[in-house]
């Protein structure tokens, strides 16, 4: 053991220097000590270090009142960090991470200074969430020992952390990072130092696919974020999801990723978003966003045209056999629907397409495109089902259909006509993403499912998602979203084509790299 506190290959780090003591710093001195290192934590303003050292004791005995911890853990925790007054006194730390001002020259800066100070195997970490790795490390003598280390806020529930490999960054760093993130029992997710590293990048598809849908008036925001959250399980919809981080936050970031990938369509923004973030609707900070936040909303009540059929009497047509026939999911929720032999009888024609729209789909058939509506095959259950109607679609046909799901007592949201639906259409997004980010080595497949799960909270991360759709119709999703806009932001990536074609799982790597 060396008298720094690491050994000869830097994967036992015993002492830690934090540089920075707001809500991110504080919570990272937290986490070190609770798993026995040795933390000093340094800020340039005293007072905010001791309101750290405060804000620590606080949470200790919070977590001990309600069970999570012993007195005696909360008190070895607090006794193993310590203040510091200069930066001098972290020379024999293993580790110094900062979590100082979100700009490049103080941390650049804050770098330079170190080396003056700590010994050779001193391992430097960076906290930052949007800056390049690289550039920071550019500034120091040796950048080899320099690493992202990026941490979620609050870090002491956000189990999860950024390991970020620059490119001069050596093994022996990374491996102590991932050796210590394991040990103060986070996951260590390993990246390369690109634009929005993991969770930042792999977020994208999400919110910006949200605002493309509704930019193209499939449906109002809140019918959006319903089919998202209640159908697909999200914990909430990304017009809640913008409300709550601001959209003079989130506009900025999109923009950013946007122009870090040289104008890559796959992160192209809609205009909407800024032009609503000029007119001040931020969100919950503003008071409003896409929602109010101030005063009681009452939703409208649908009306019902009296001459709407009973919905014990509405007549329901489907195919029952070949390539359009309803798969299984569907025709499970359709048991009690009195189903017409003819469609030409039929108050309804349900539809499941796919890959096209429900325009391109009737425009093939022997059917009223008056009556016809297709229900999302992959995100249908008793918890709700998306109907897409097509420019052609009677608002009797879709009133009816309305009723007997409701009969039936199944949500039913309604949308014009989309490939993809929502929900899938956002899924499949999400999927070729991640894809494309496992095609240019961002991250292992492993590593981005855990990193999406535990960062952003989606219900499964994108490969075990991709997985439980099907590649193929993952794939079959993105290629009609490709056809009908004919924009690149929907090009499959590579990855998913090729495990596509070879029904093989999308986590599978190339065999042969």
């Amino acid at each position: 053991m060396n008298a720094n506190g690491a050994n000869a290959v830097g994967t036992d780090i015993r002492r830690v220097g934090v540089v920075g003591a707001g809500a991110m710093g504080r919570g990272i001195a937290q986490v070190c000590a609770a798993a026995g290192c040795d933390v000093h934590l340094f800020d340039m303003a005293a007072e905010a270090a001791a309101r750290a050292h405060d804000a620590v004791r606080g949470d200790l005995a919070q977590g001990v009142a309600k069970g999570r911890l012993t007195q005696e853990d909360a008190d070895a925790t607090l006794g193993r960090m310590h203040l510091a007054t200069e930066l001098a006194q972290l020379r024999d730390c293993g580790l110094v991470v900062e979590a100082i001002v979100e700009q490049f020259e103080p941390k650049q800066q804050l770098f330079r200074n170190l080396e003056a100070i700590v010994s050779p195997d001193c391992v430097l970490a960076t906290n930052t969430s949007s800056l390049s790795v690289t550039a920071i490390a550019a500034a120091c003598t040796r950048p080899e020992r320099v690493a992202g280390w990026h941490f979620f806020n609050p870090v002491t529930r956000m189990k999860l952390a950024e390991v970020v490999r620059a490119p001069r960054t050596t093994d022996r760093v990374v491996e102590s990072l991932v050796e210590l993130t394991n040990r103060v029992g986070h996951r260590a997710v390993e990246t390369s130092d690109s634009p929005g590293f993991i969770v930042n990048h792999a977020g994208r598809a999400f919110v910006t696919e949200g605002l493309k849908l509704l930019a193209e008036h499939t449906a109002e925001h809140t019918v959006l974020d319903a089919i998202l959250r209640d159908c697909a399980g999200f914990r909430m919809g990304p017009f809640e999801l913008l409300d709550l981080t601001g959209l003079d936050v989130s506009v900025p970031v999109m923009e950013s990723i946007h122009t870090q990938y040289y104008g890559d369509d796959r992160y192209r923004p809609v205009a909407l978003a800024r032009t609503r973030m000029t007119a001040g609707l931020l969100g919950r900070k503003s008071k409003e966003g896409f929602y109010r936040y101030e005063g009681a909303a009452v939703p409208e009540k649908t009306a019902h045209s009296a001459d709407q059929p009973d919905a014990a009497e509405i007549r329901v047509w489907w195919p029952t056999t070949g390539a359009d026939a309803l798969p299984p999911e569907v025709t499970s929720l359709l048991q009690s629907a009195s189903r017409s032999a003819d469609p030409n009888q039929a108050d309804v024609v349900l539809l499941a397409p796919l890959g096209p729209d429900l325009s391109a789909t009737v425009a093939g058939m022997a059917v009223d495109a008056g009556k016809a509506l297709a229900i999302d095959p992959i995100f249908c259950s008793k918890s709700g089902v998306t109907l897409m109607a097509s420019p052609a679609t009677a608002p009797k046909a879709v009133e009816a259909a309305k009723r007997w799901f409701a009969t039936a007592g199944i949500p039913a949201h309604v949308v014009t006509d989309s490939p993809g639906y929502v929900a899938p259409r956002v899924v499949a997004c999400i999927v070729n993403l991640a894809c494309e980010m496992a095609q240019q080595r961002v991250a292992s497949p492993a590593d981005l499912d855990a990193a999406v799960r535990l960062g952003l909270g989606y219900p499964h991360g994108p490969f075990a998602w991709g997985d439980r759709i099907g590649a193929k119709r993952i794939l079959a999703i993105l290629e009609g979203l490709h056809a009908t806009f004919g924009d690149q932001r929907y090009r499959p990536s590579p990855w998913l084509v090729r495990r596509a074609k070879l029904s093989l799982p999308l986590s599978t790597p190339d065999r042969a790299a």
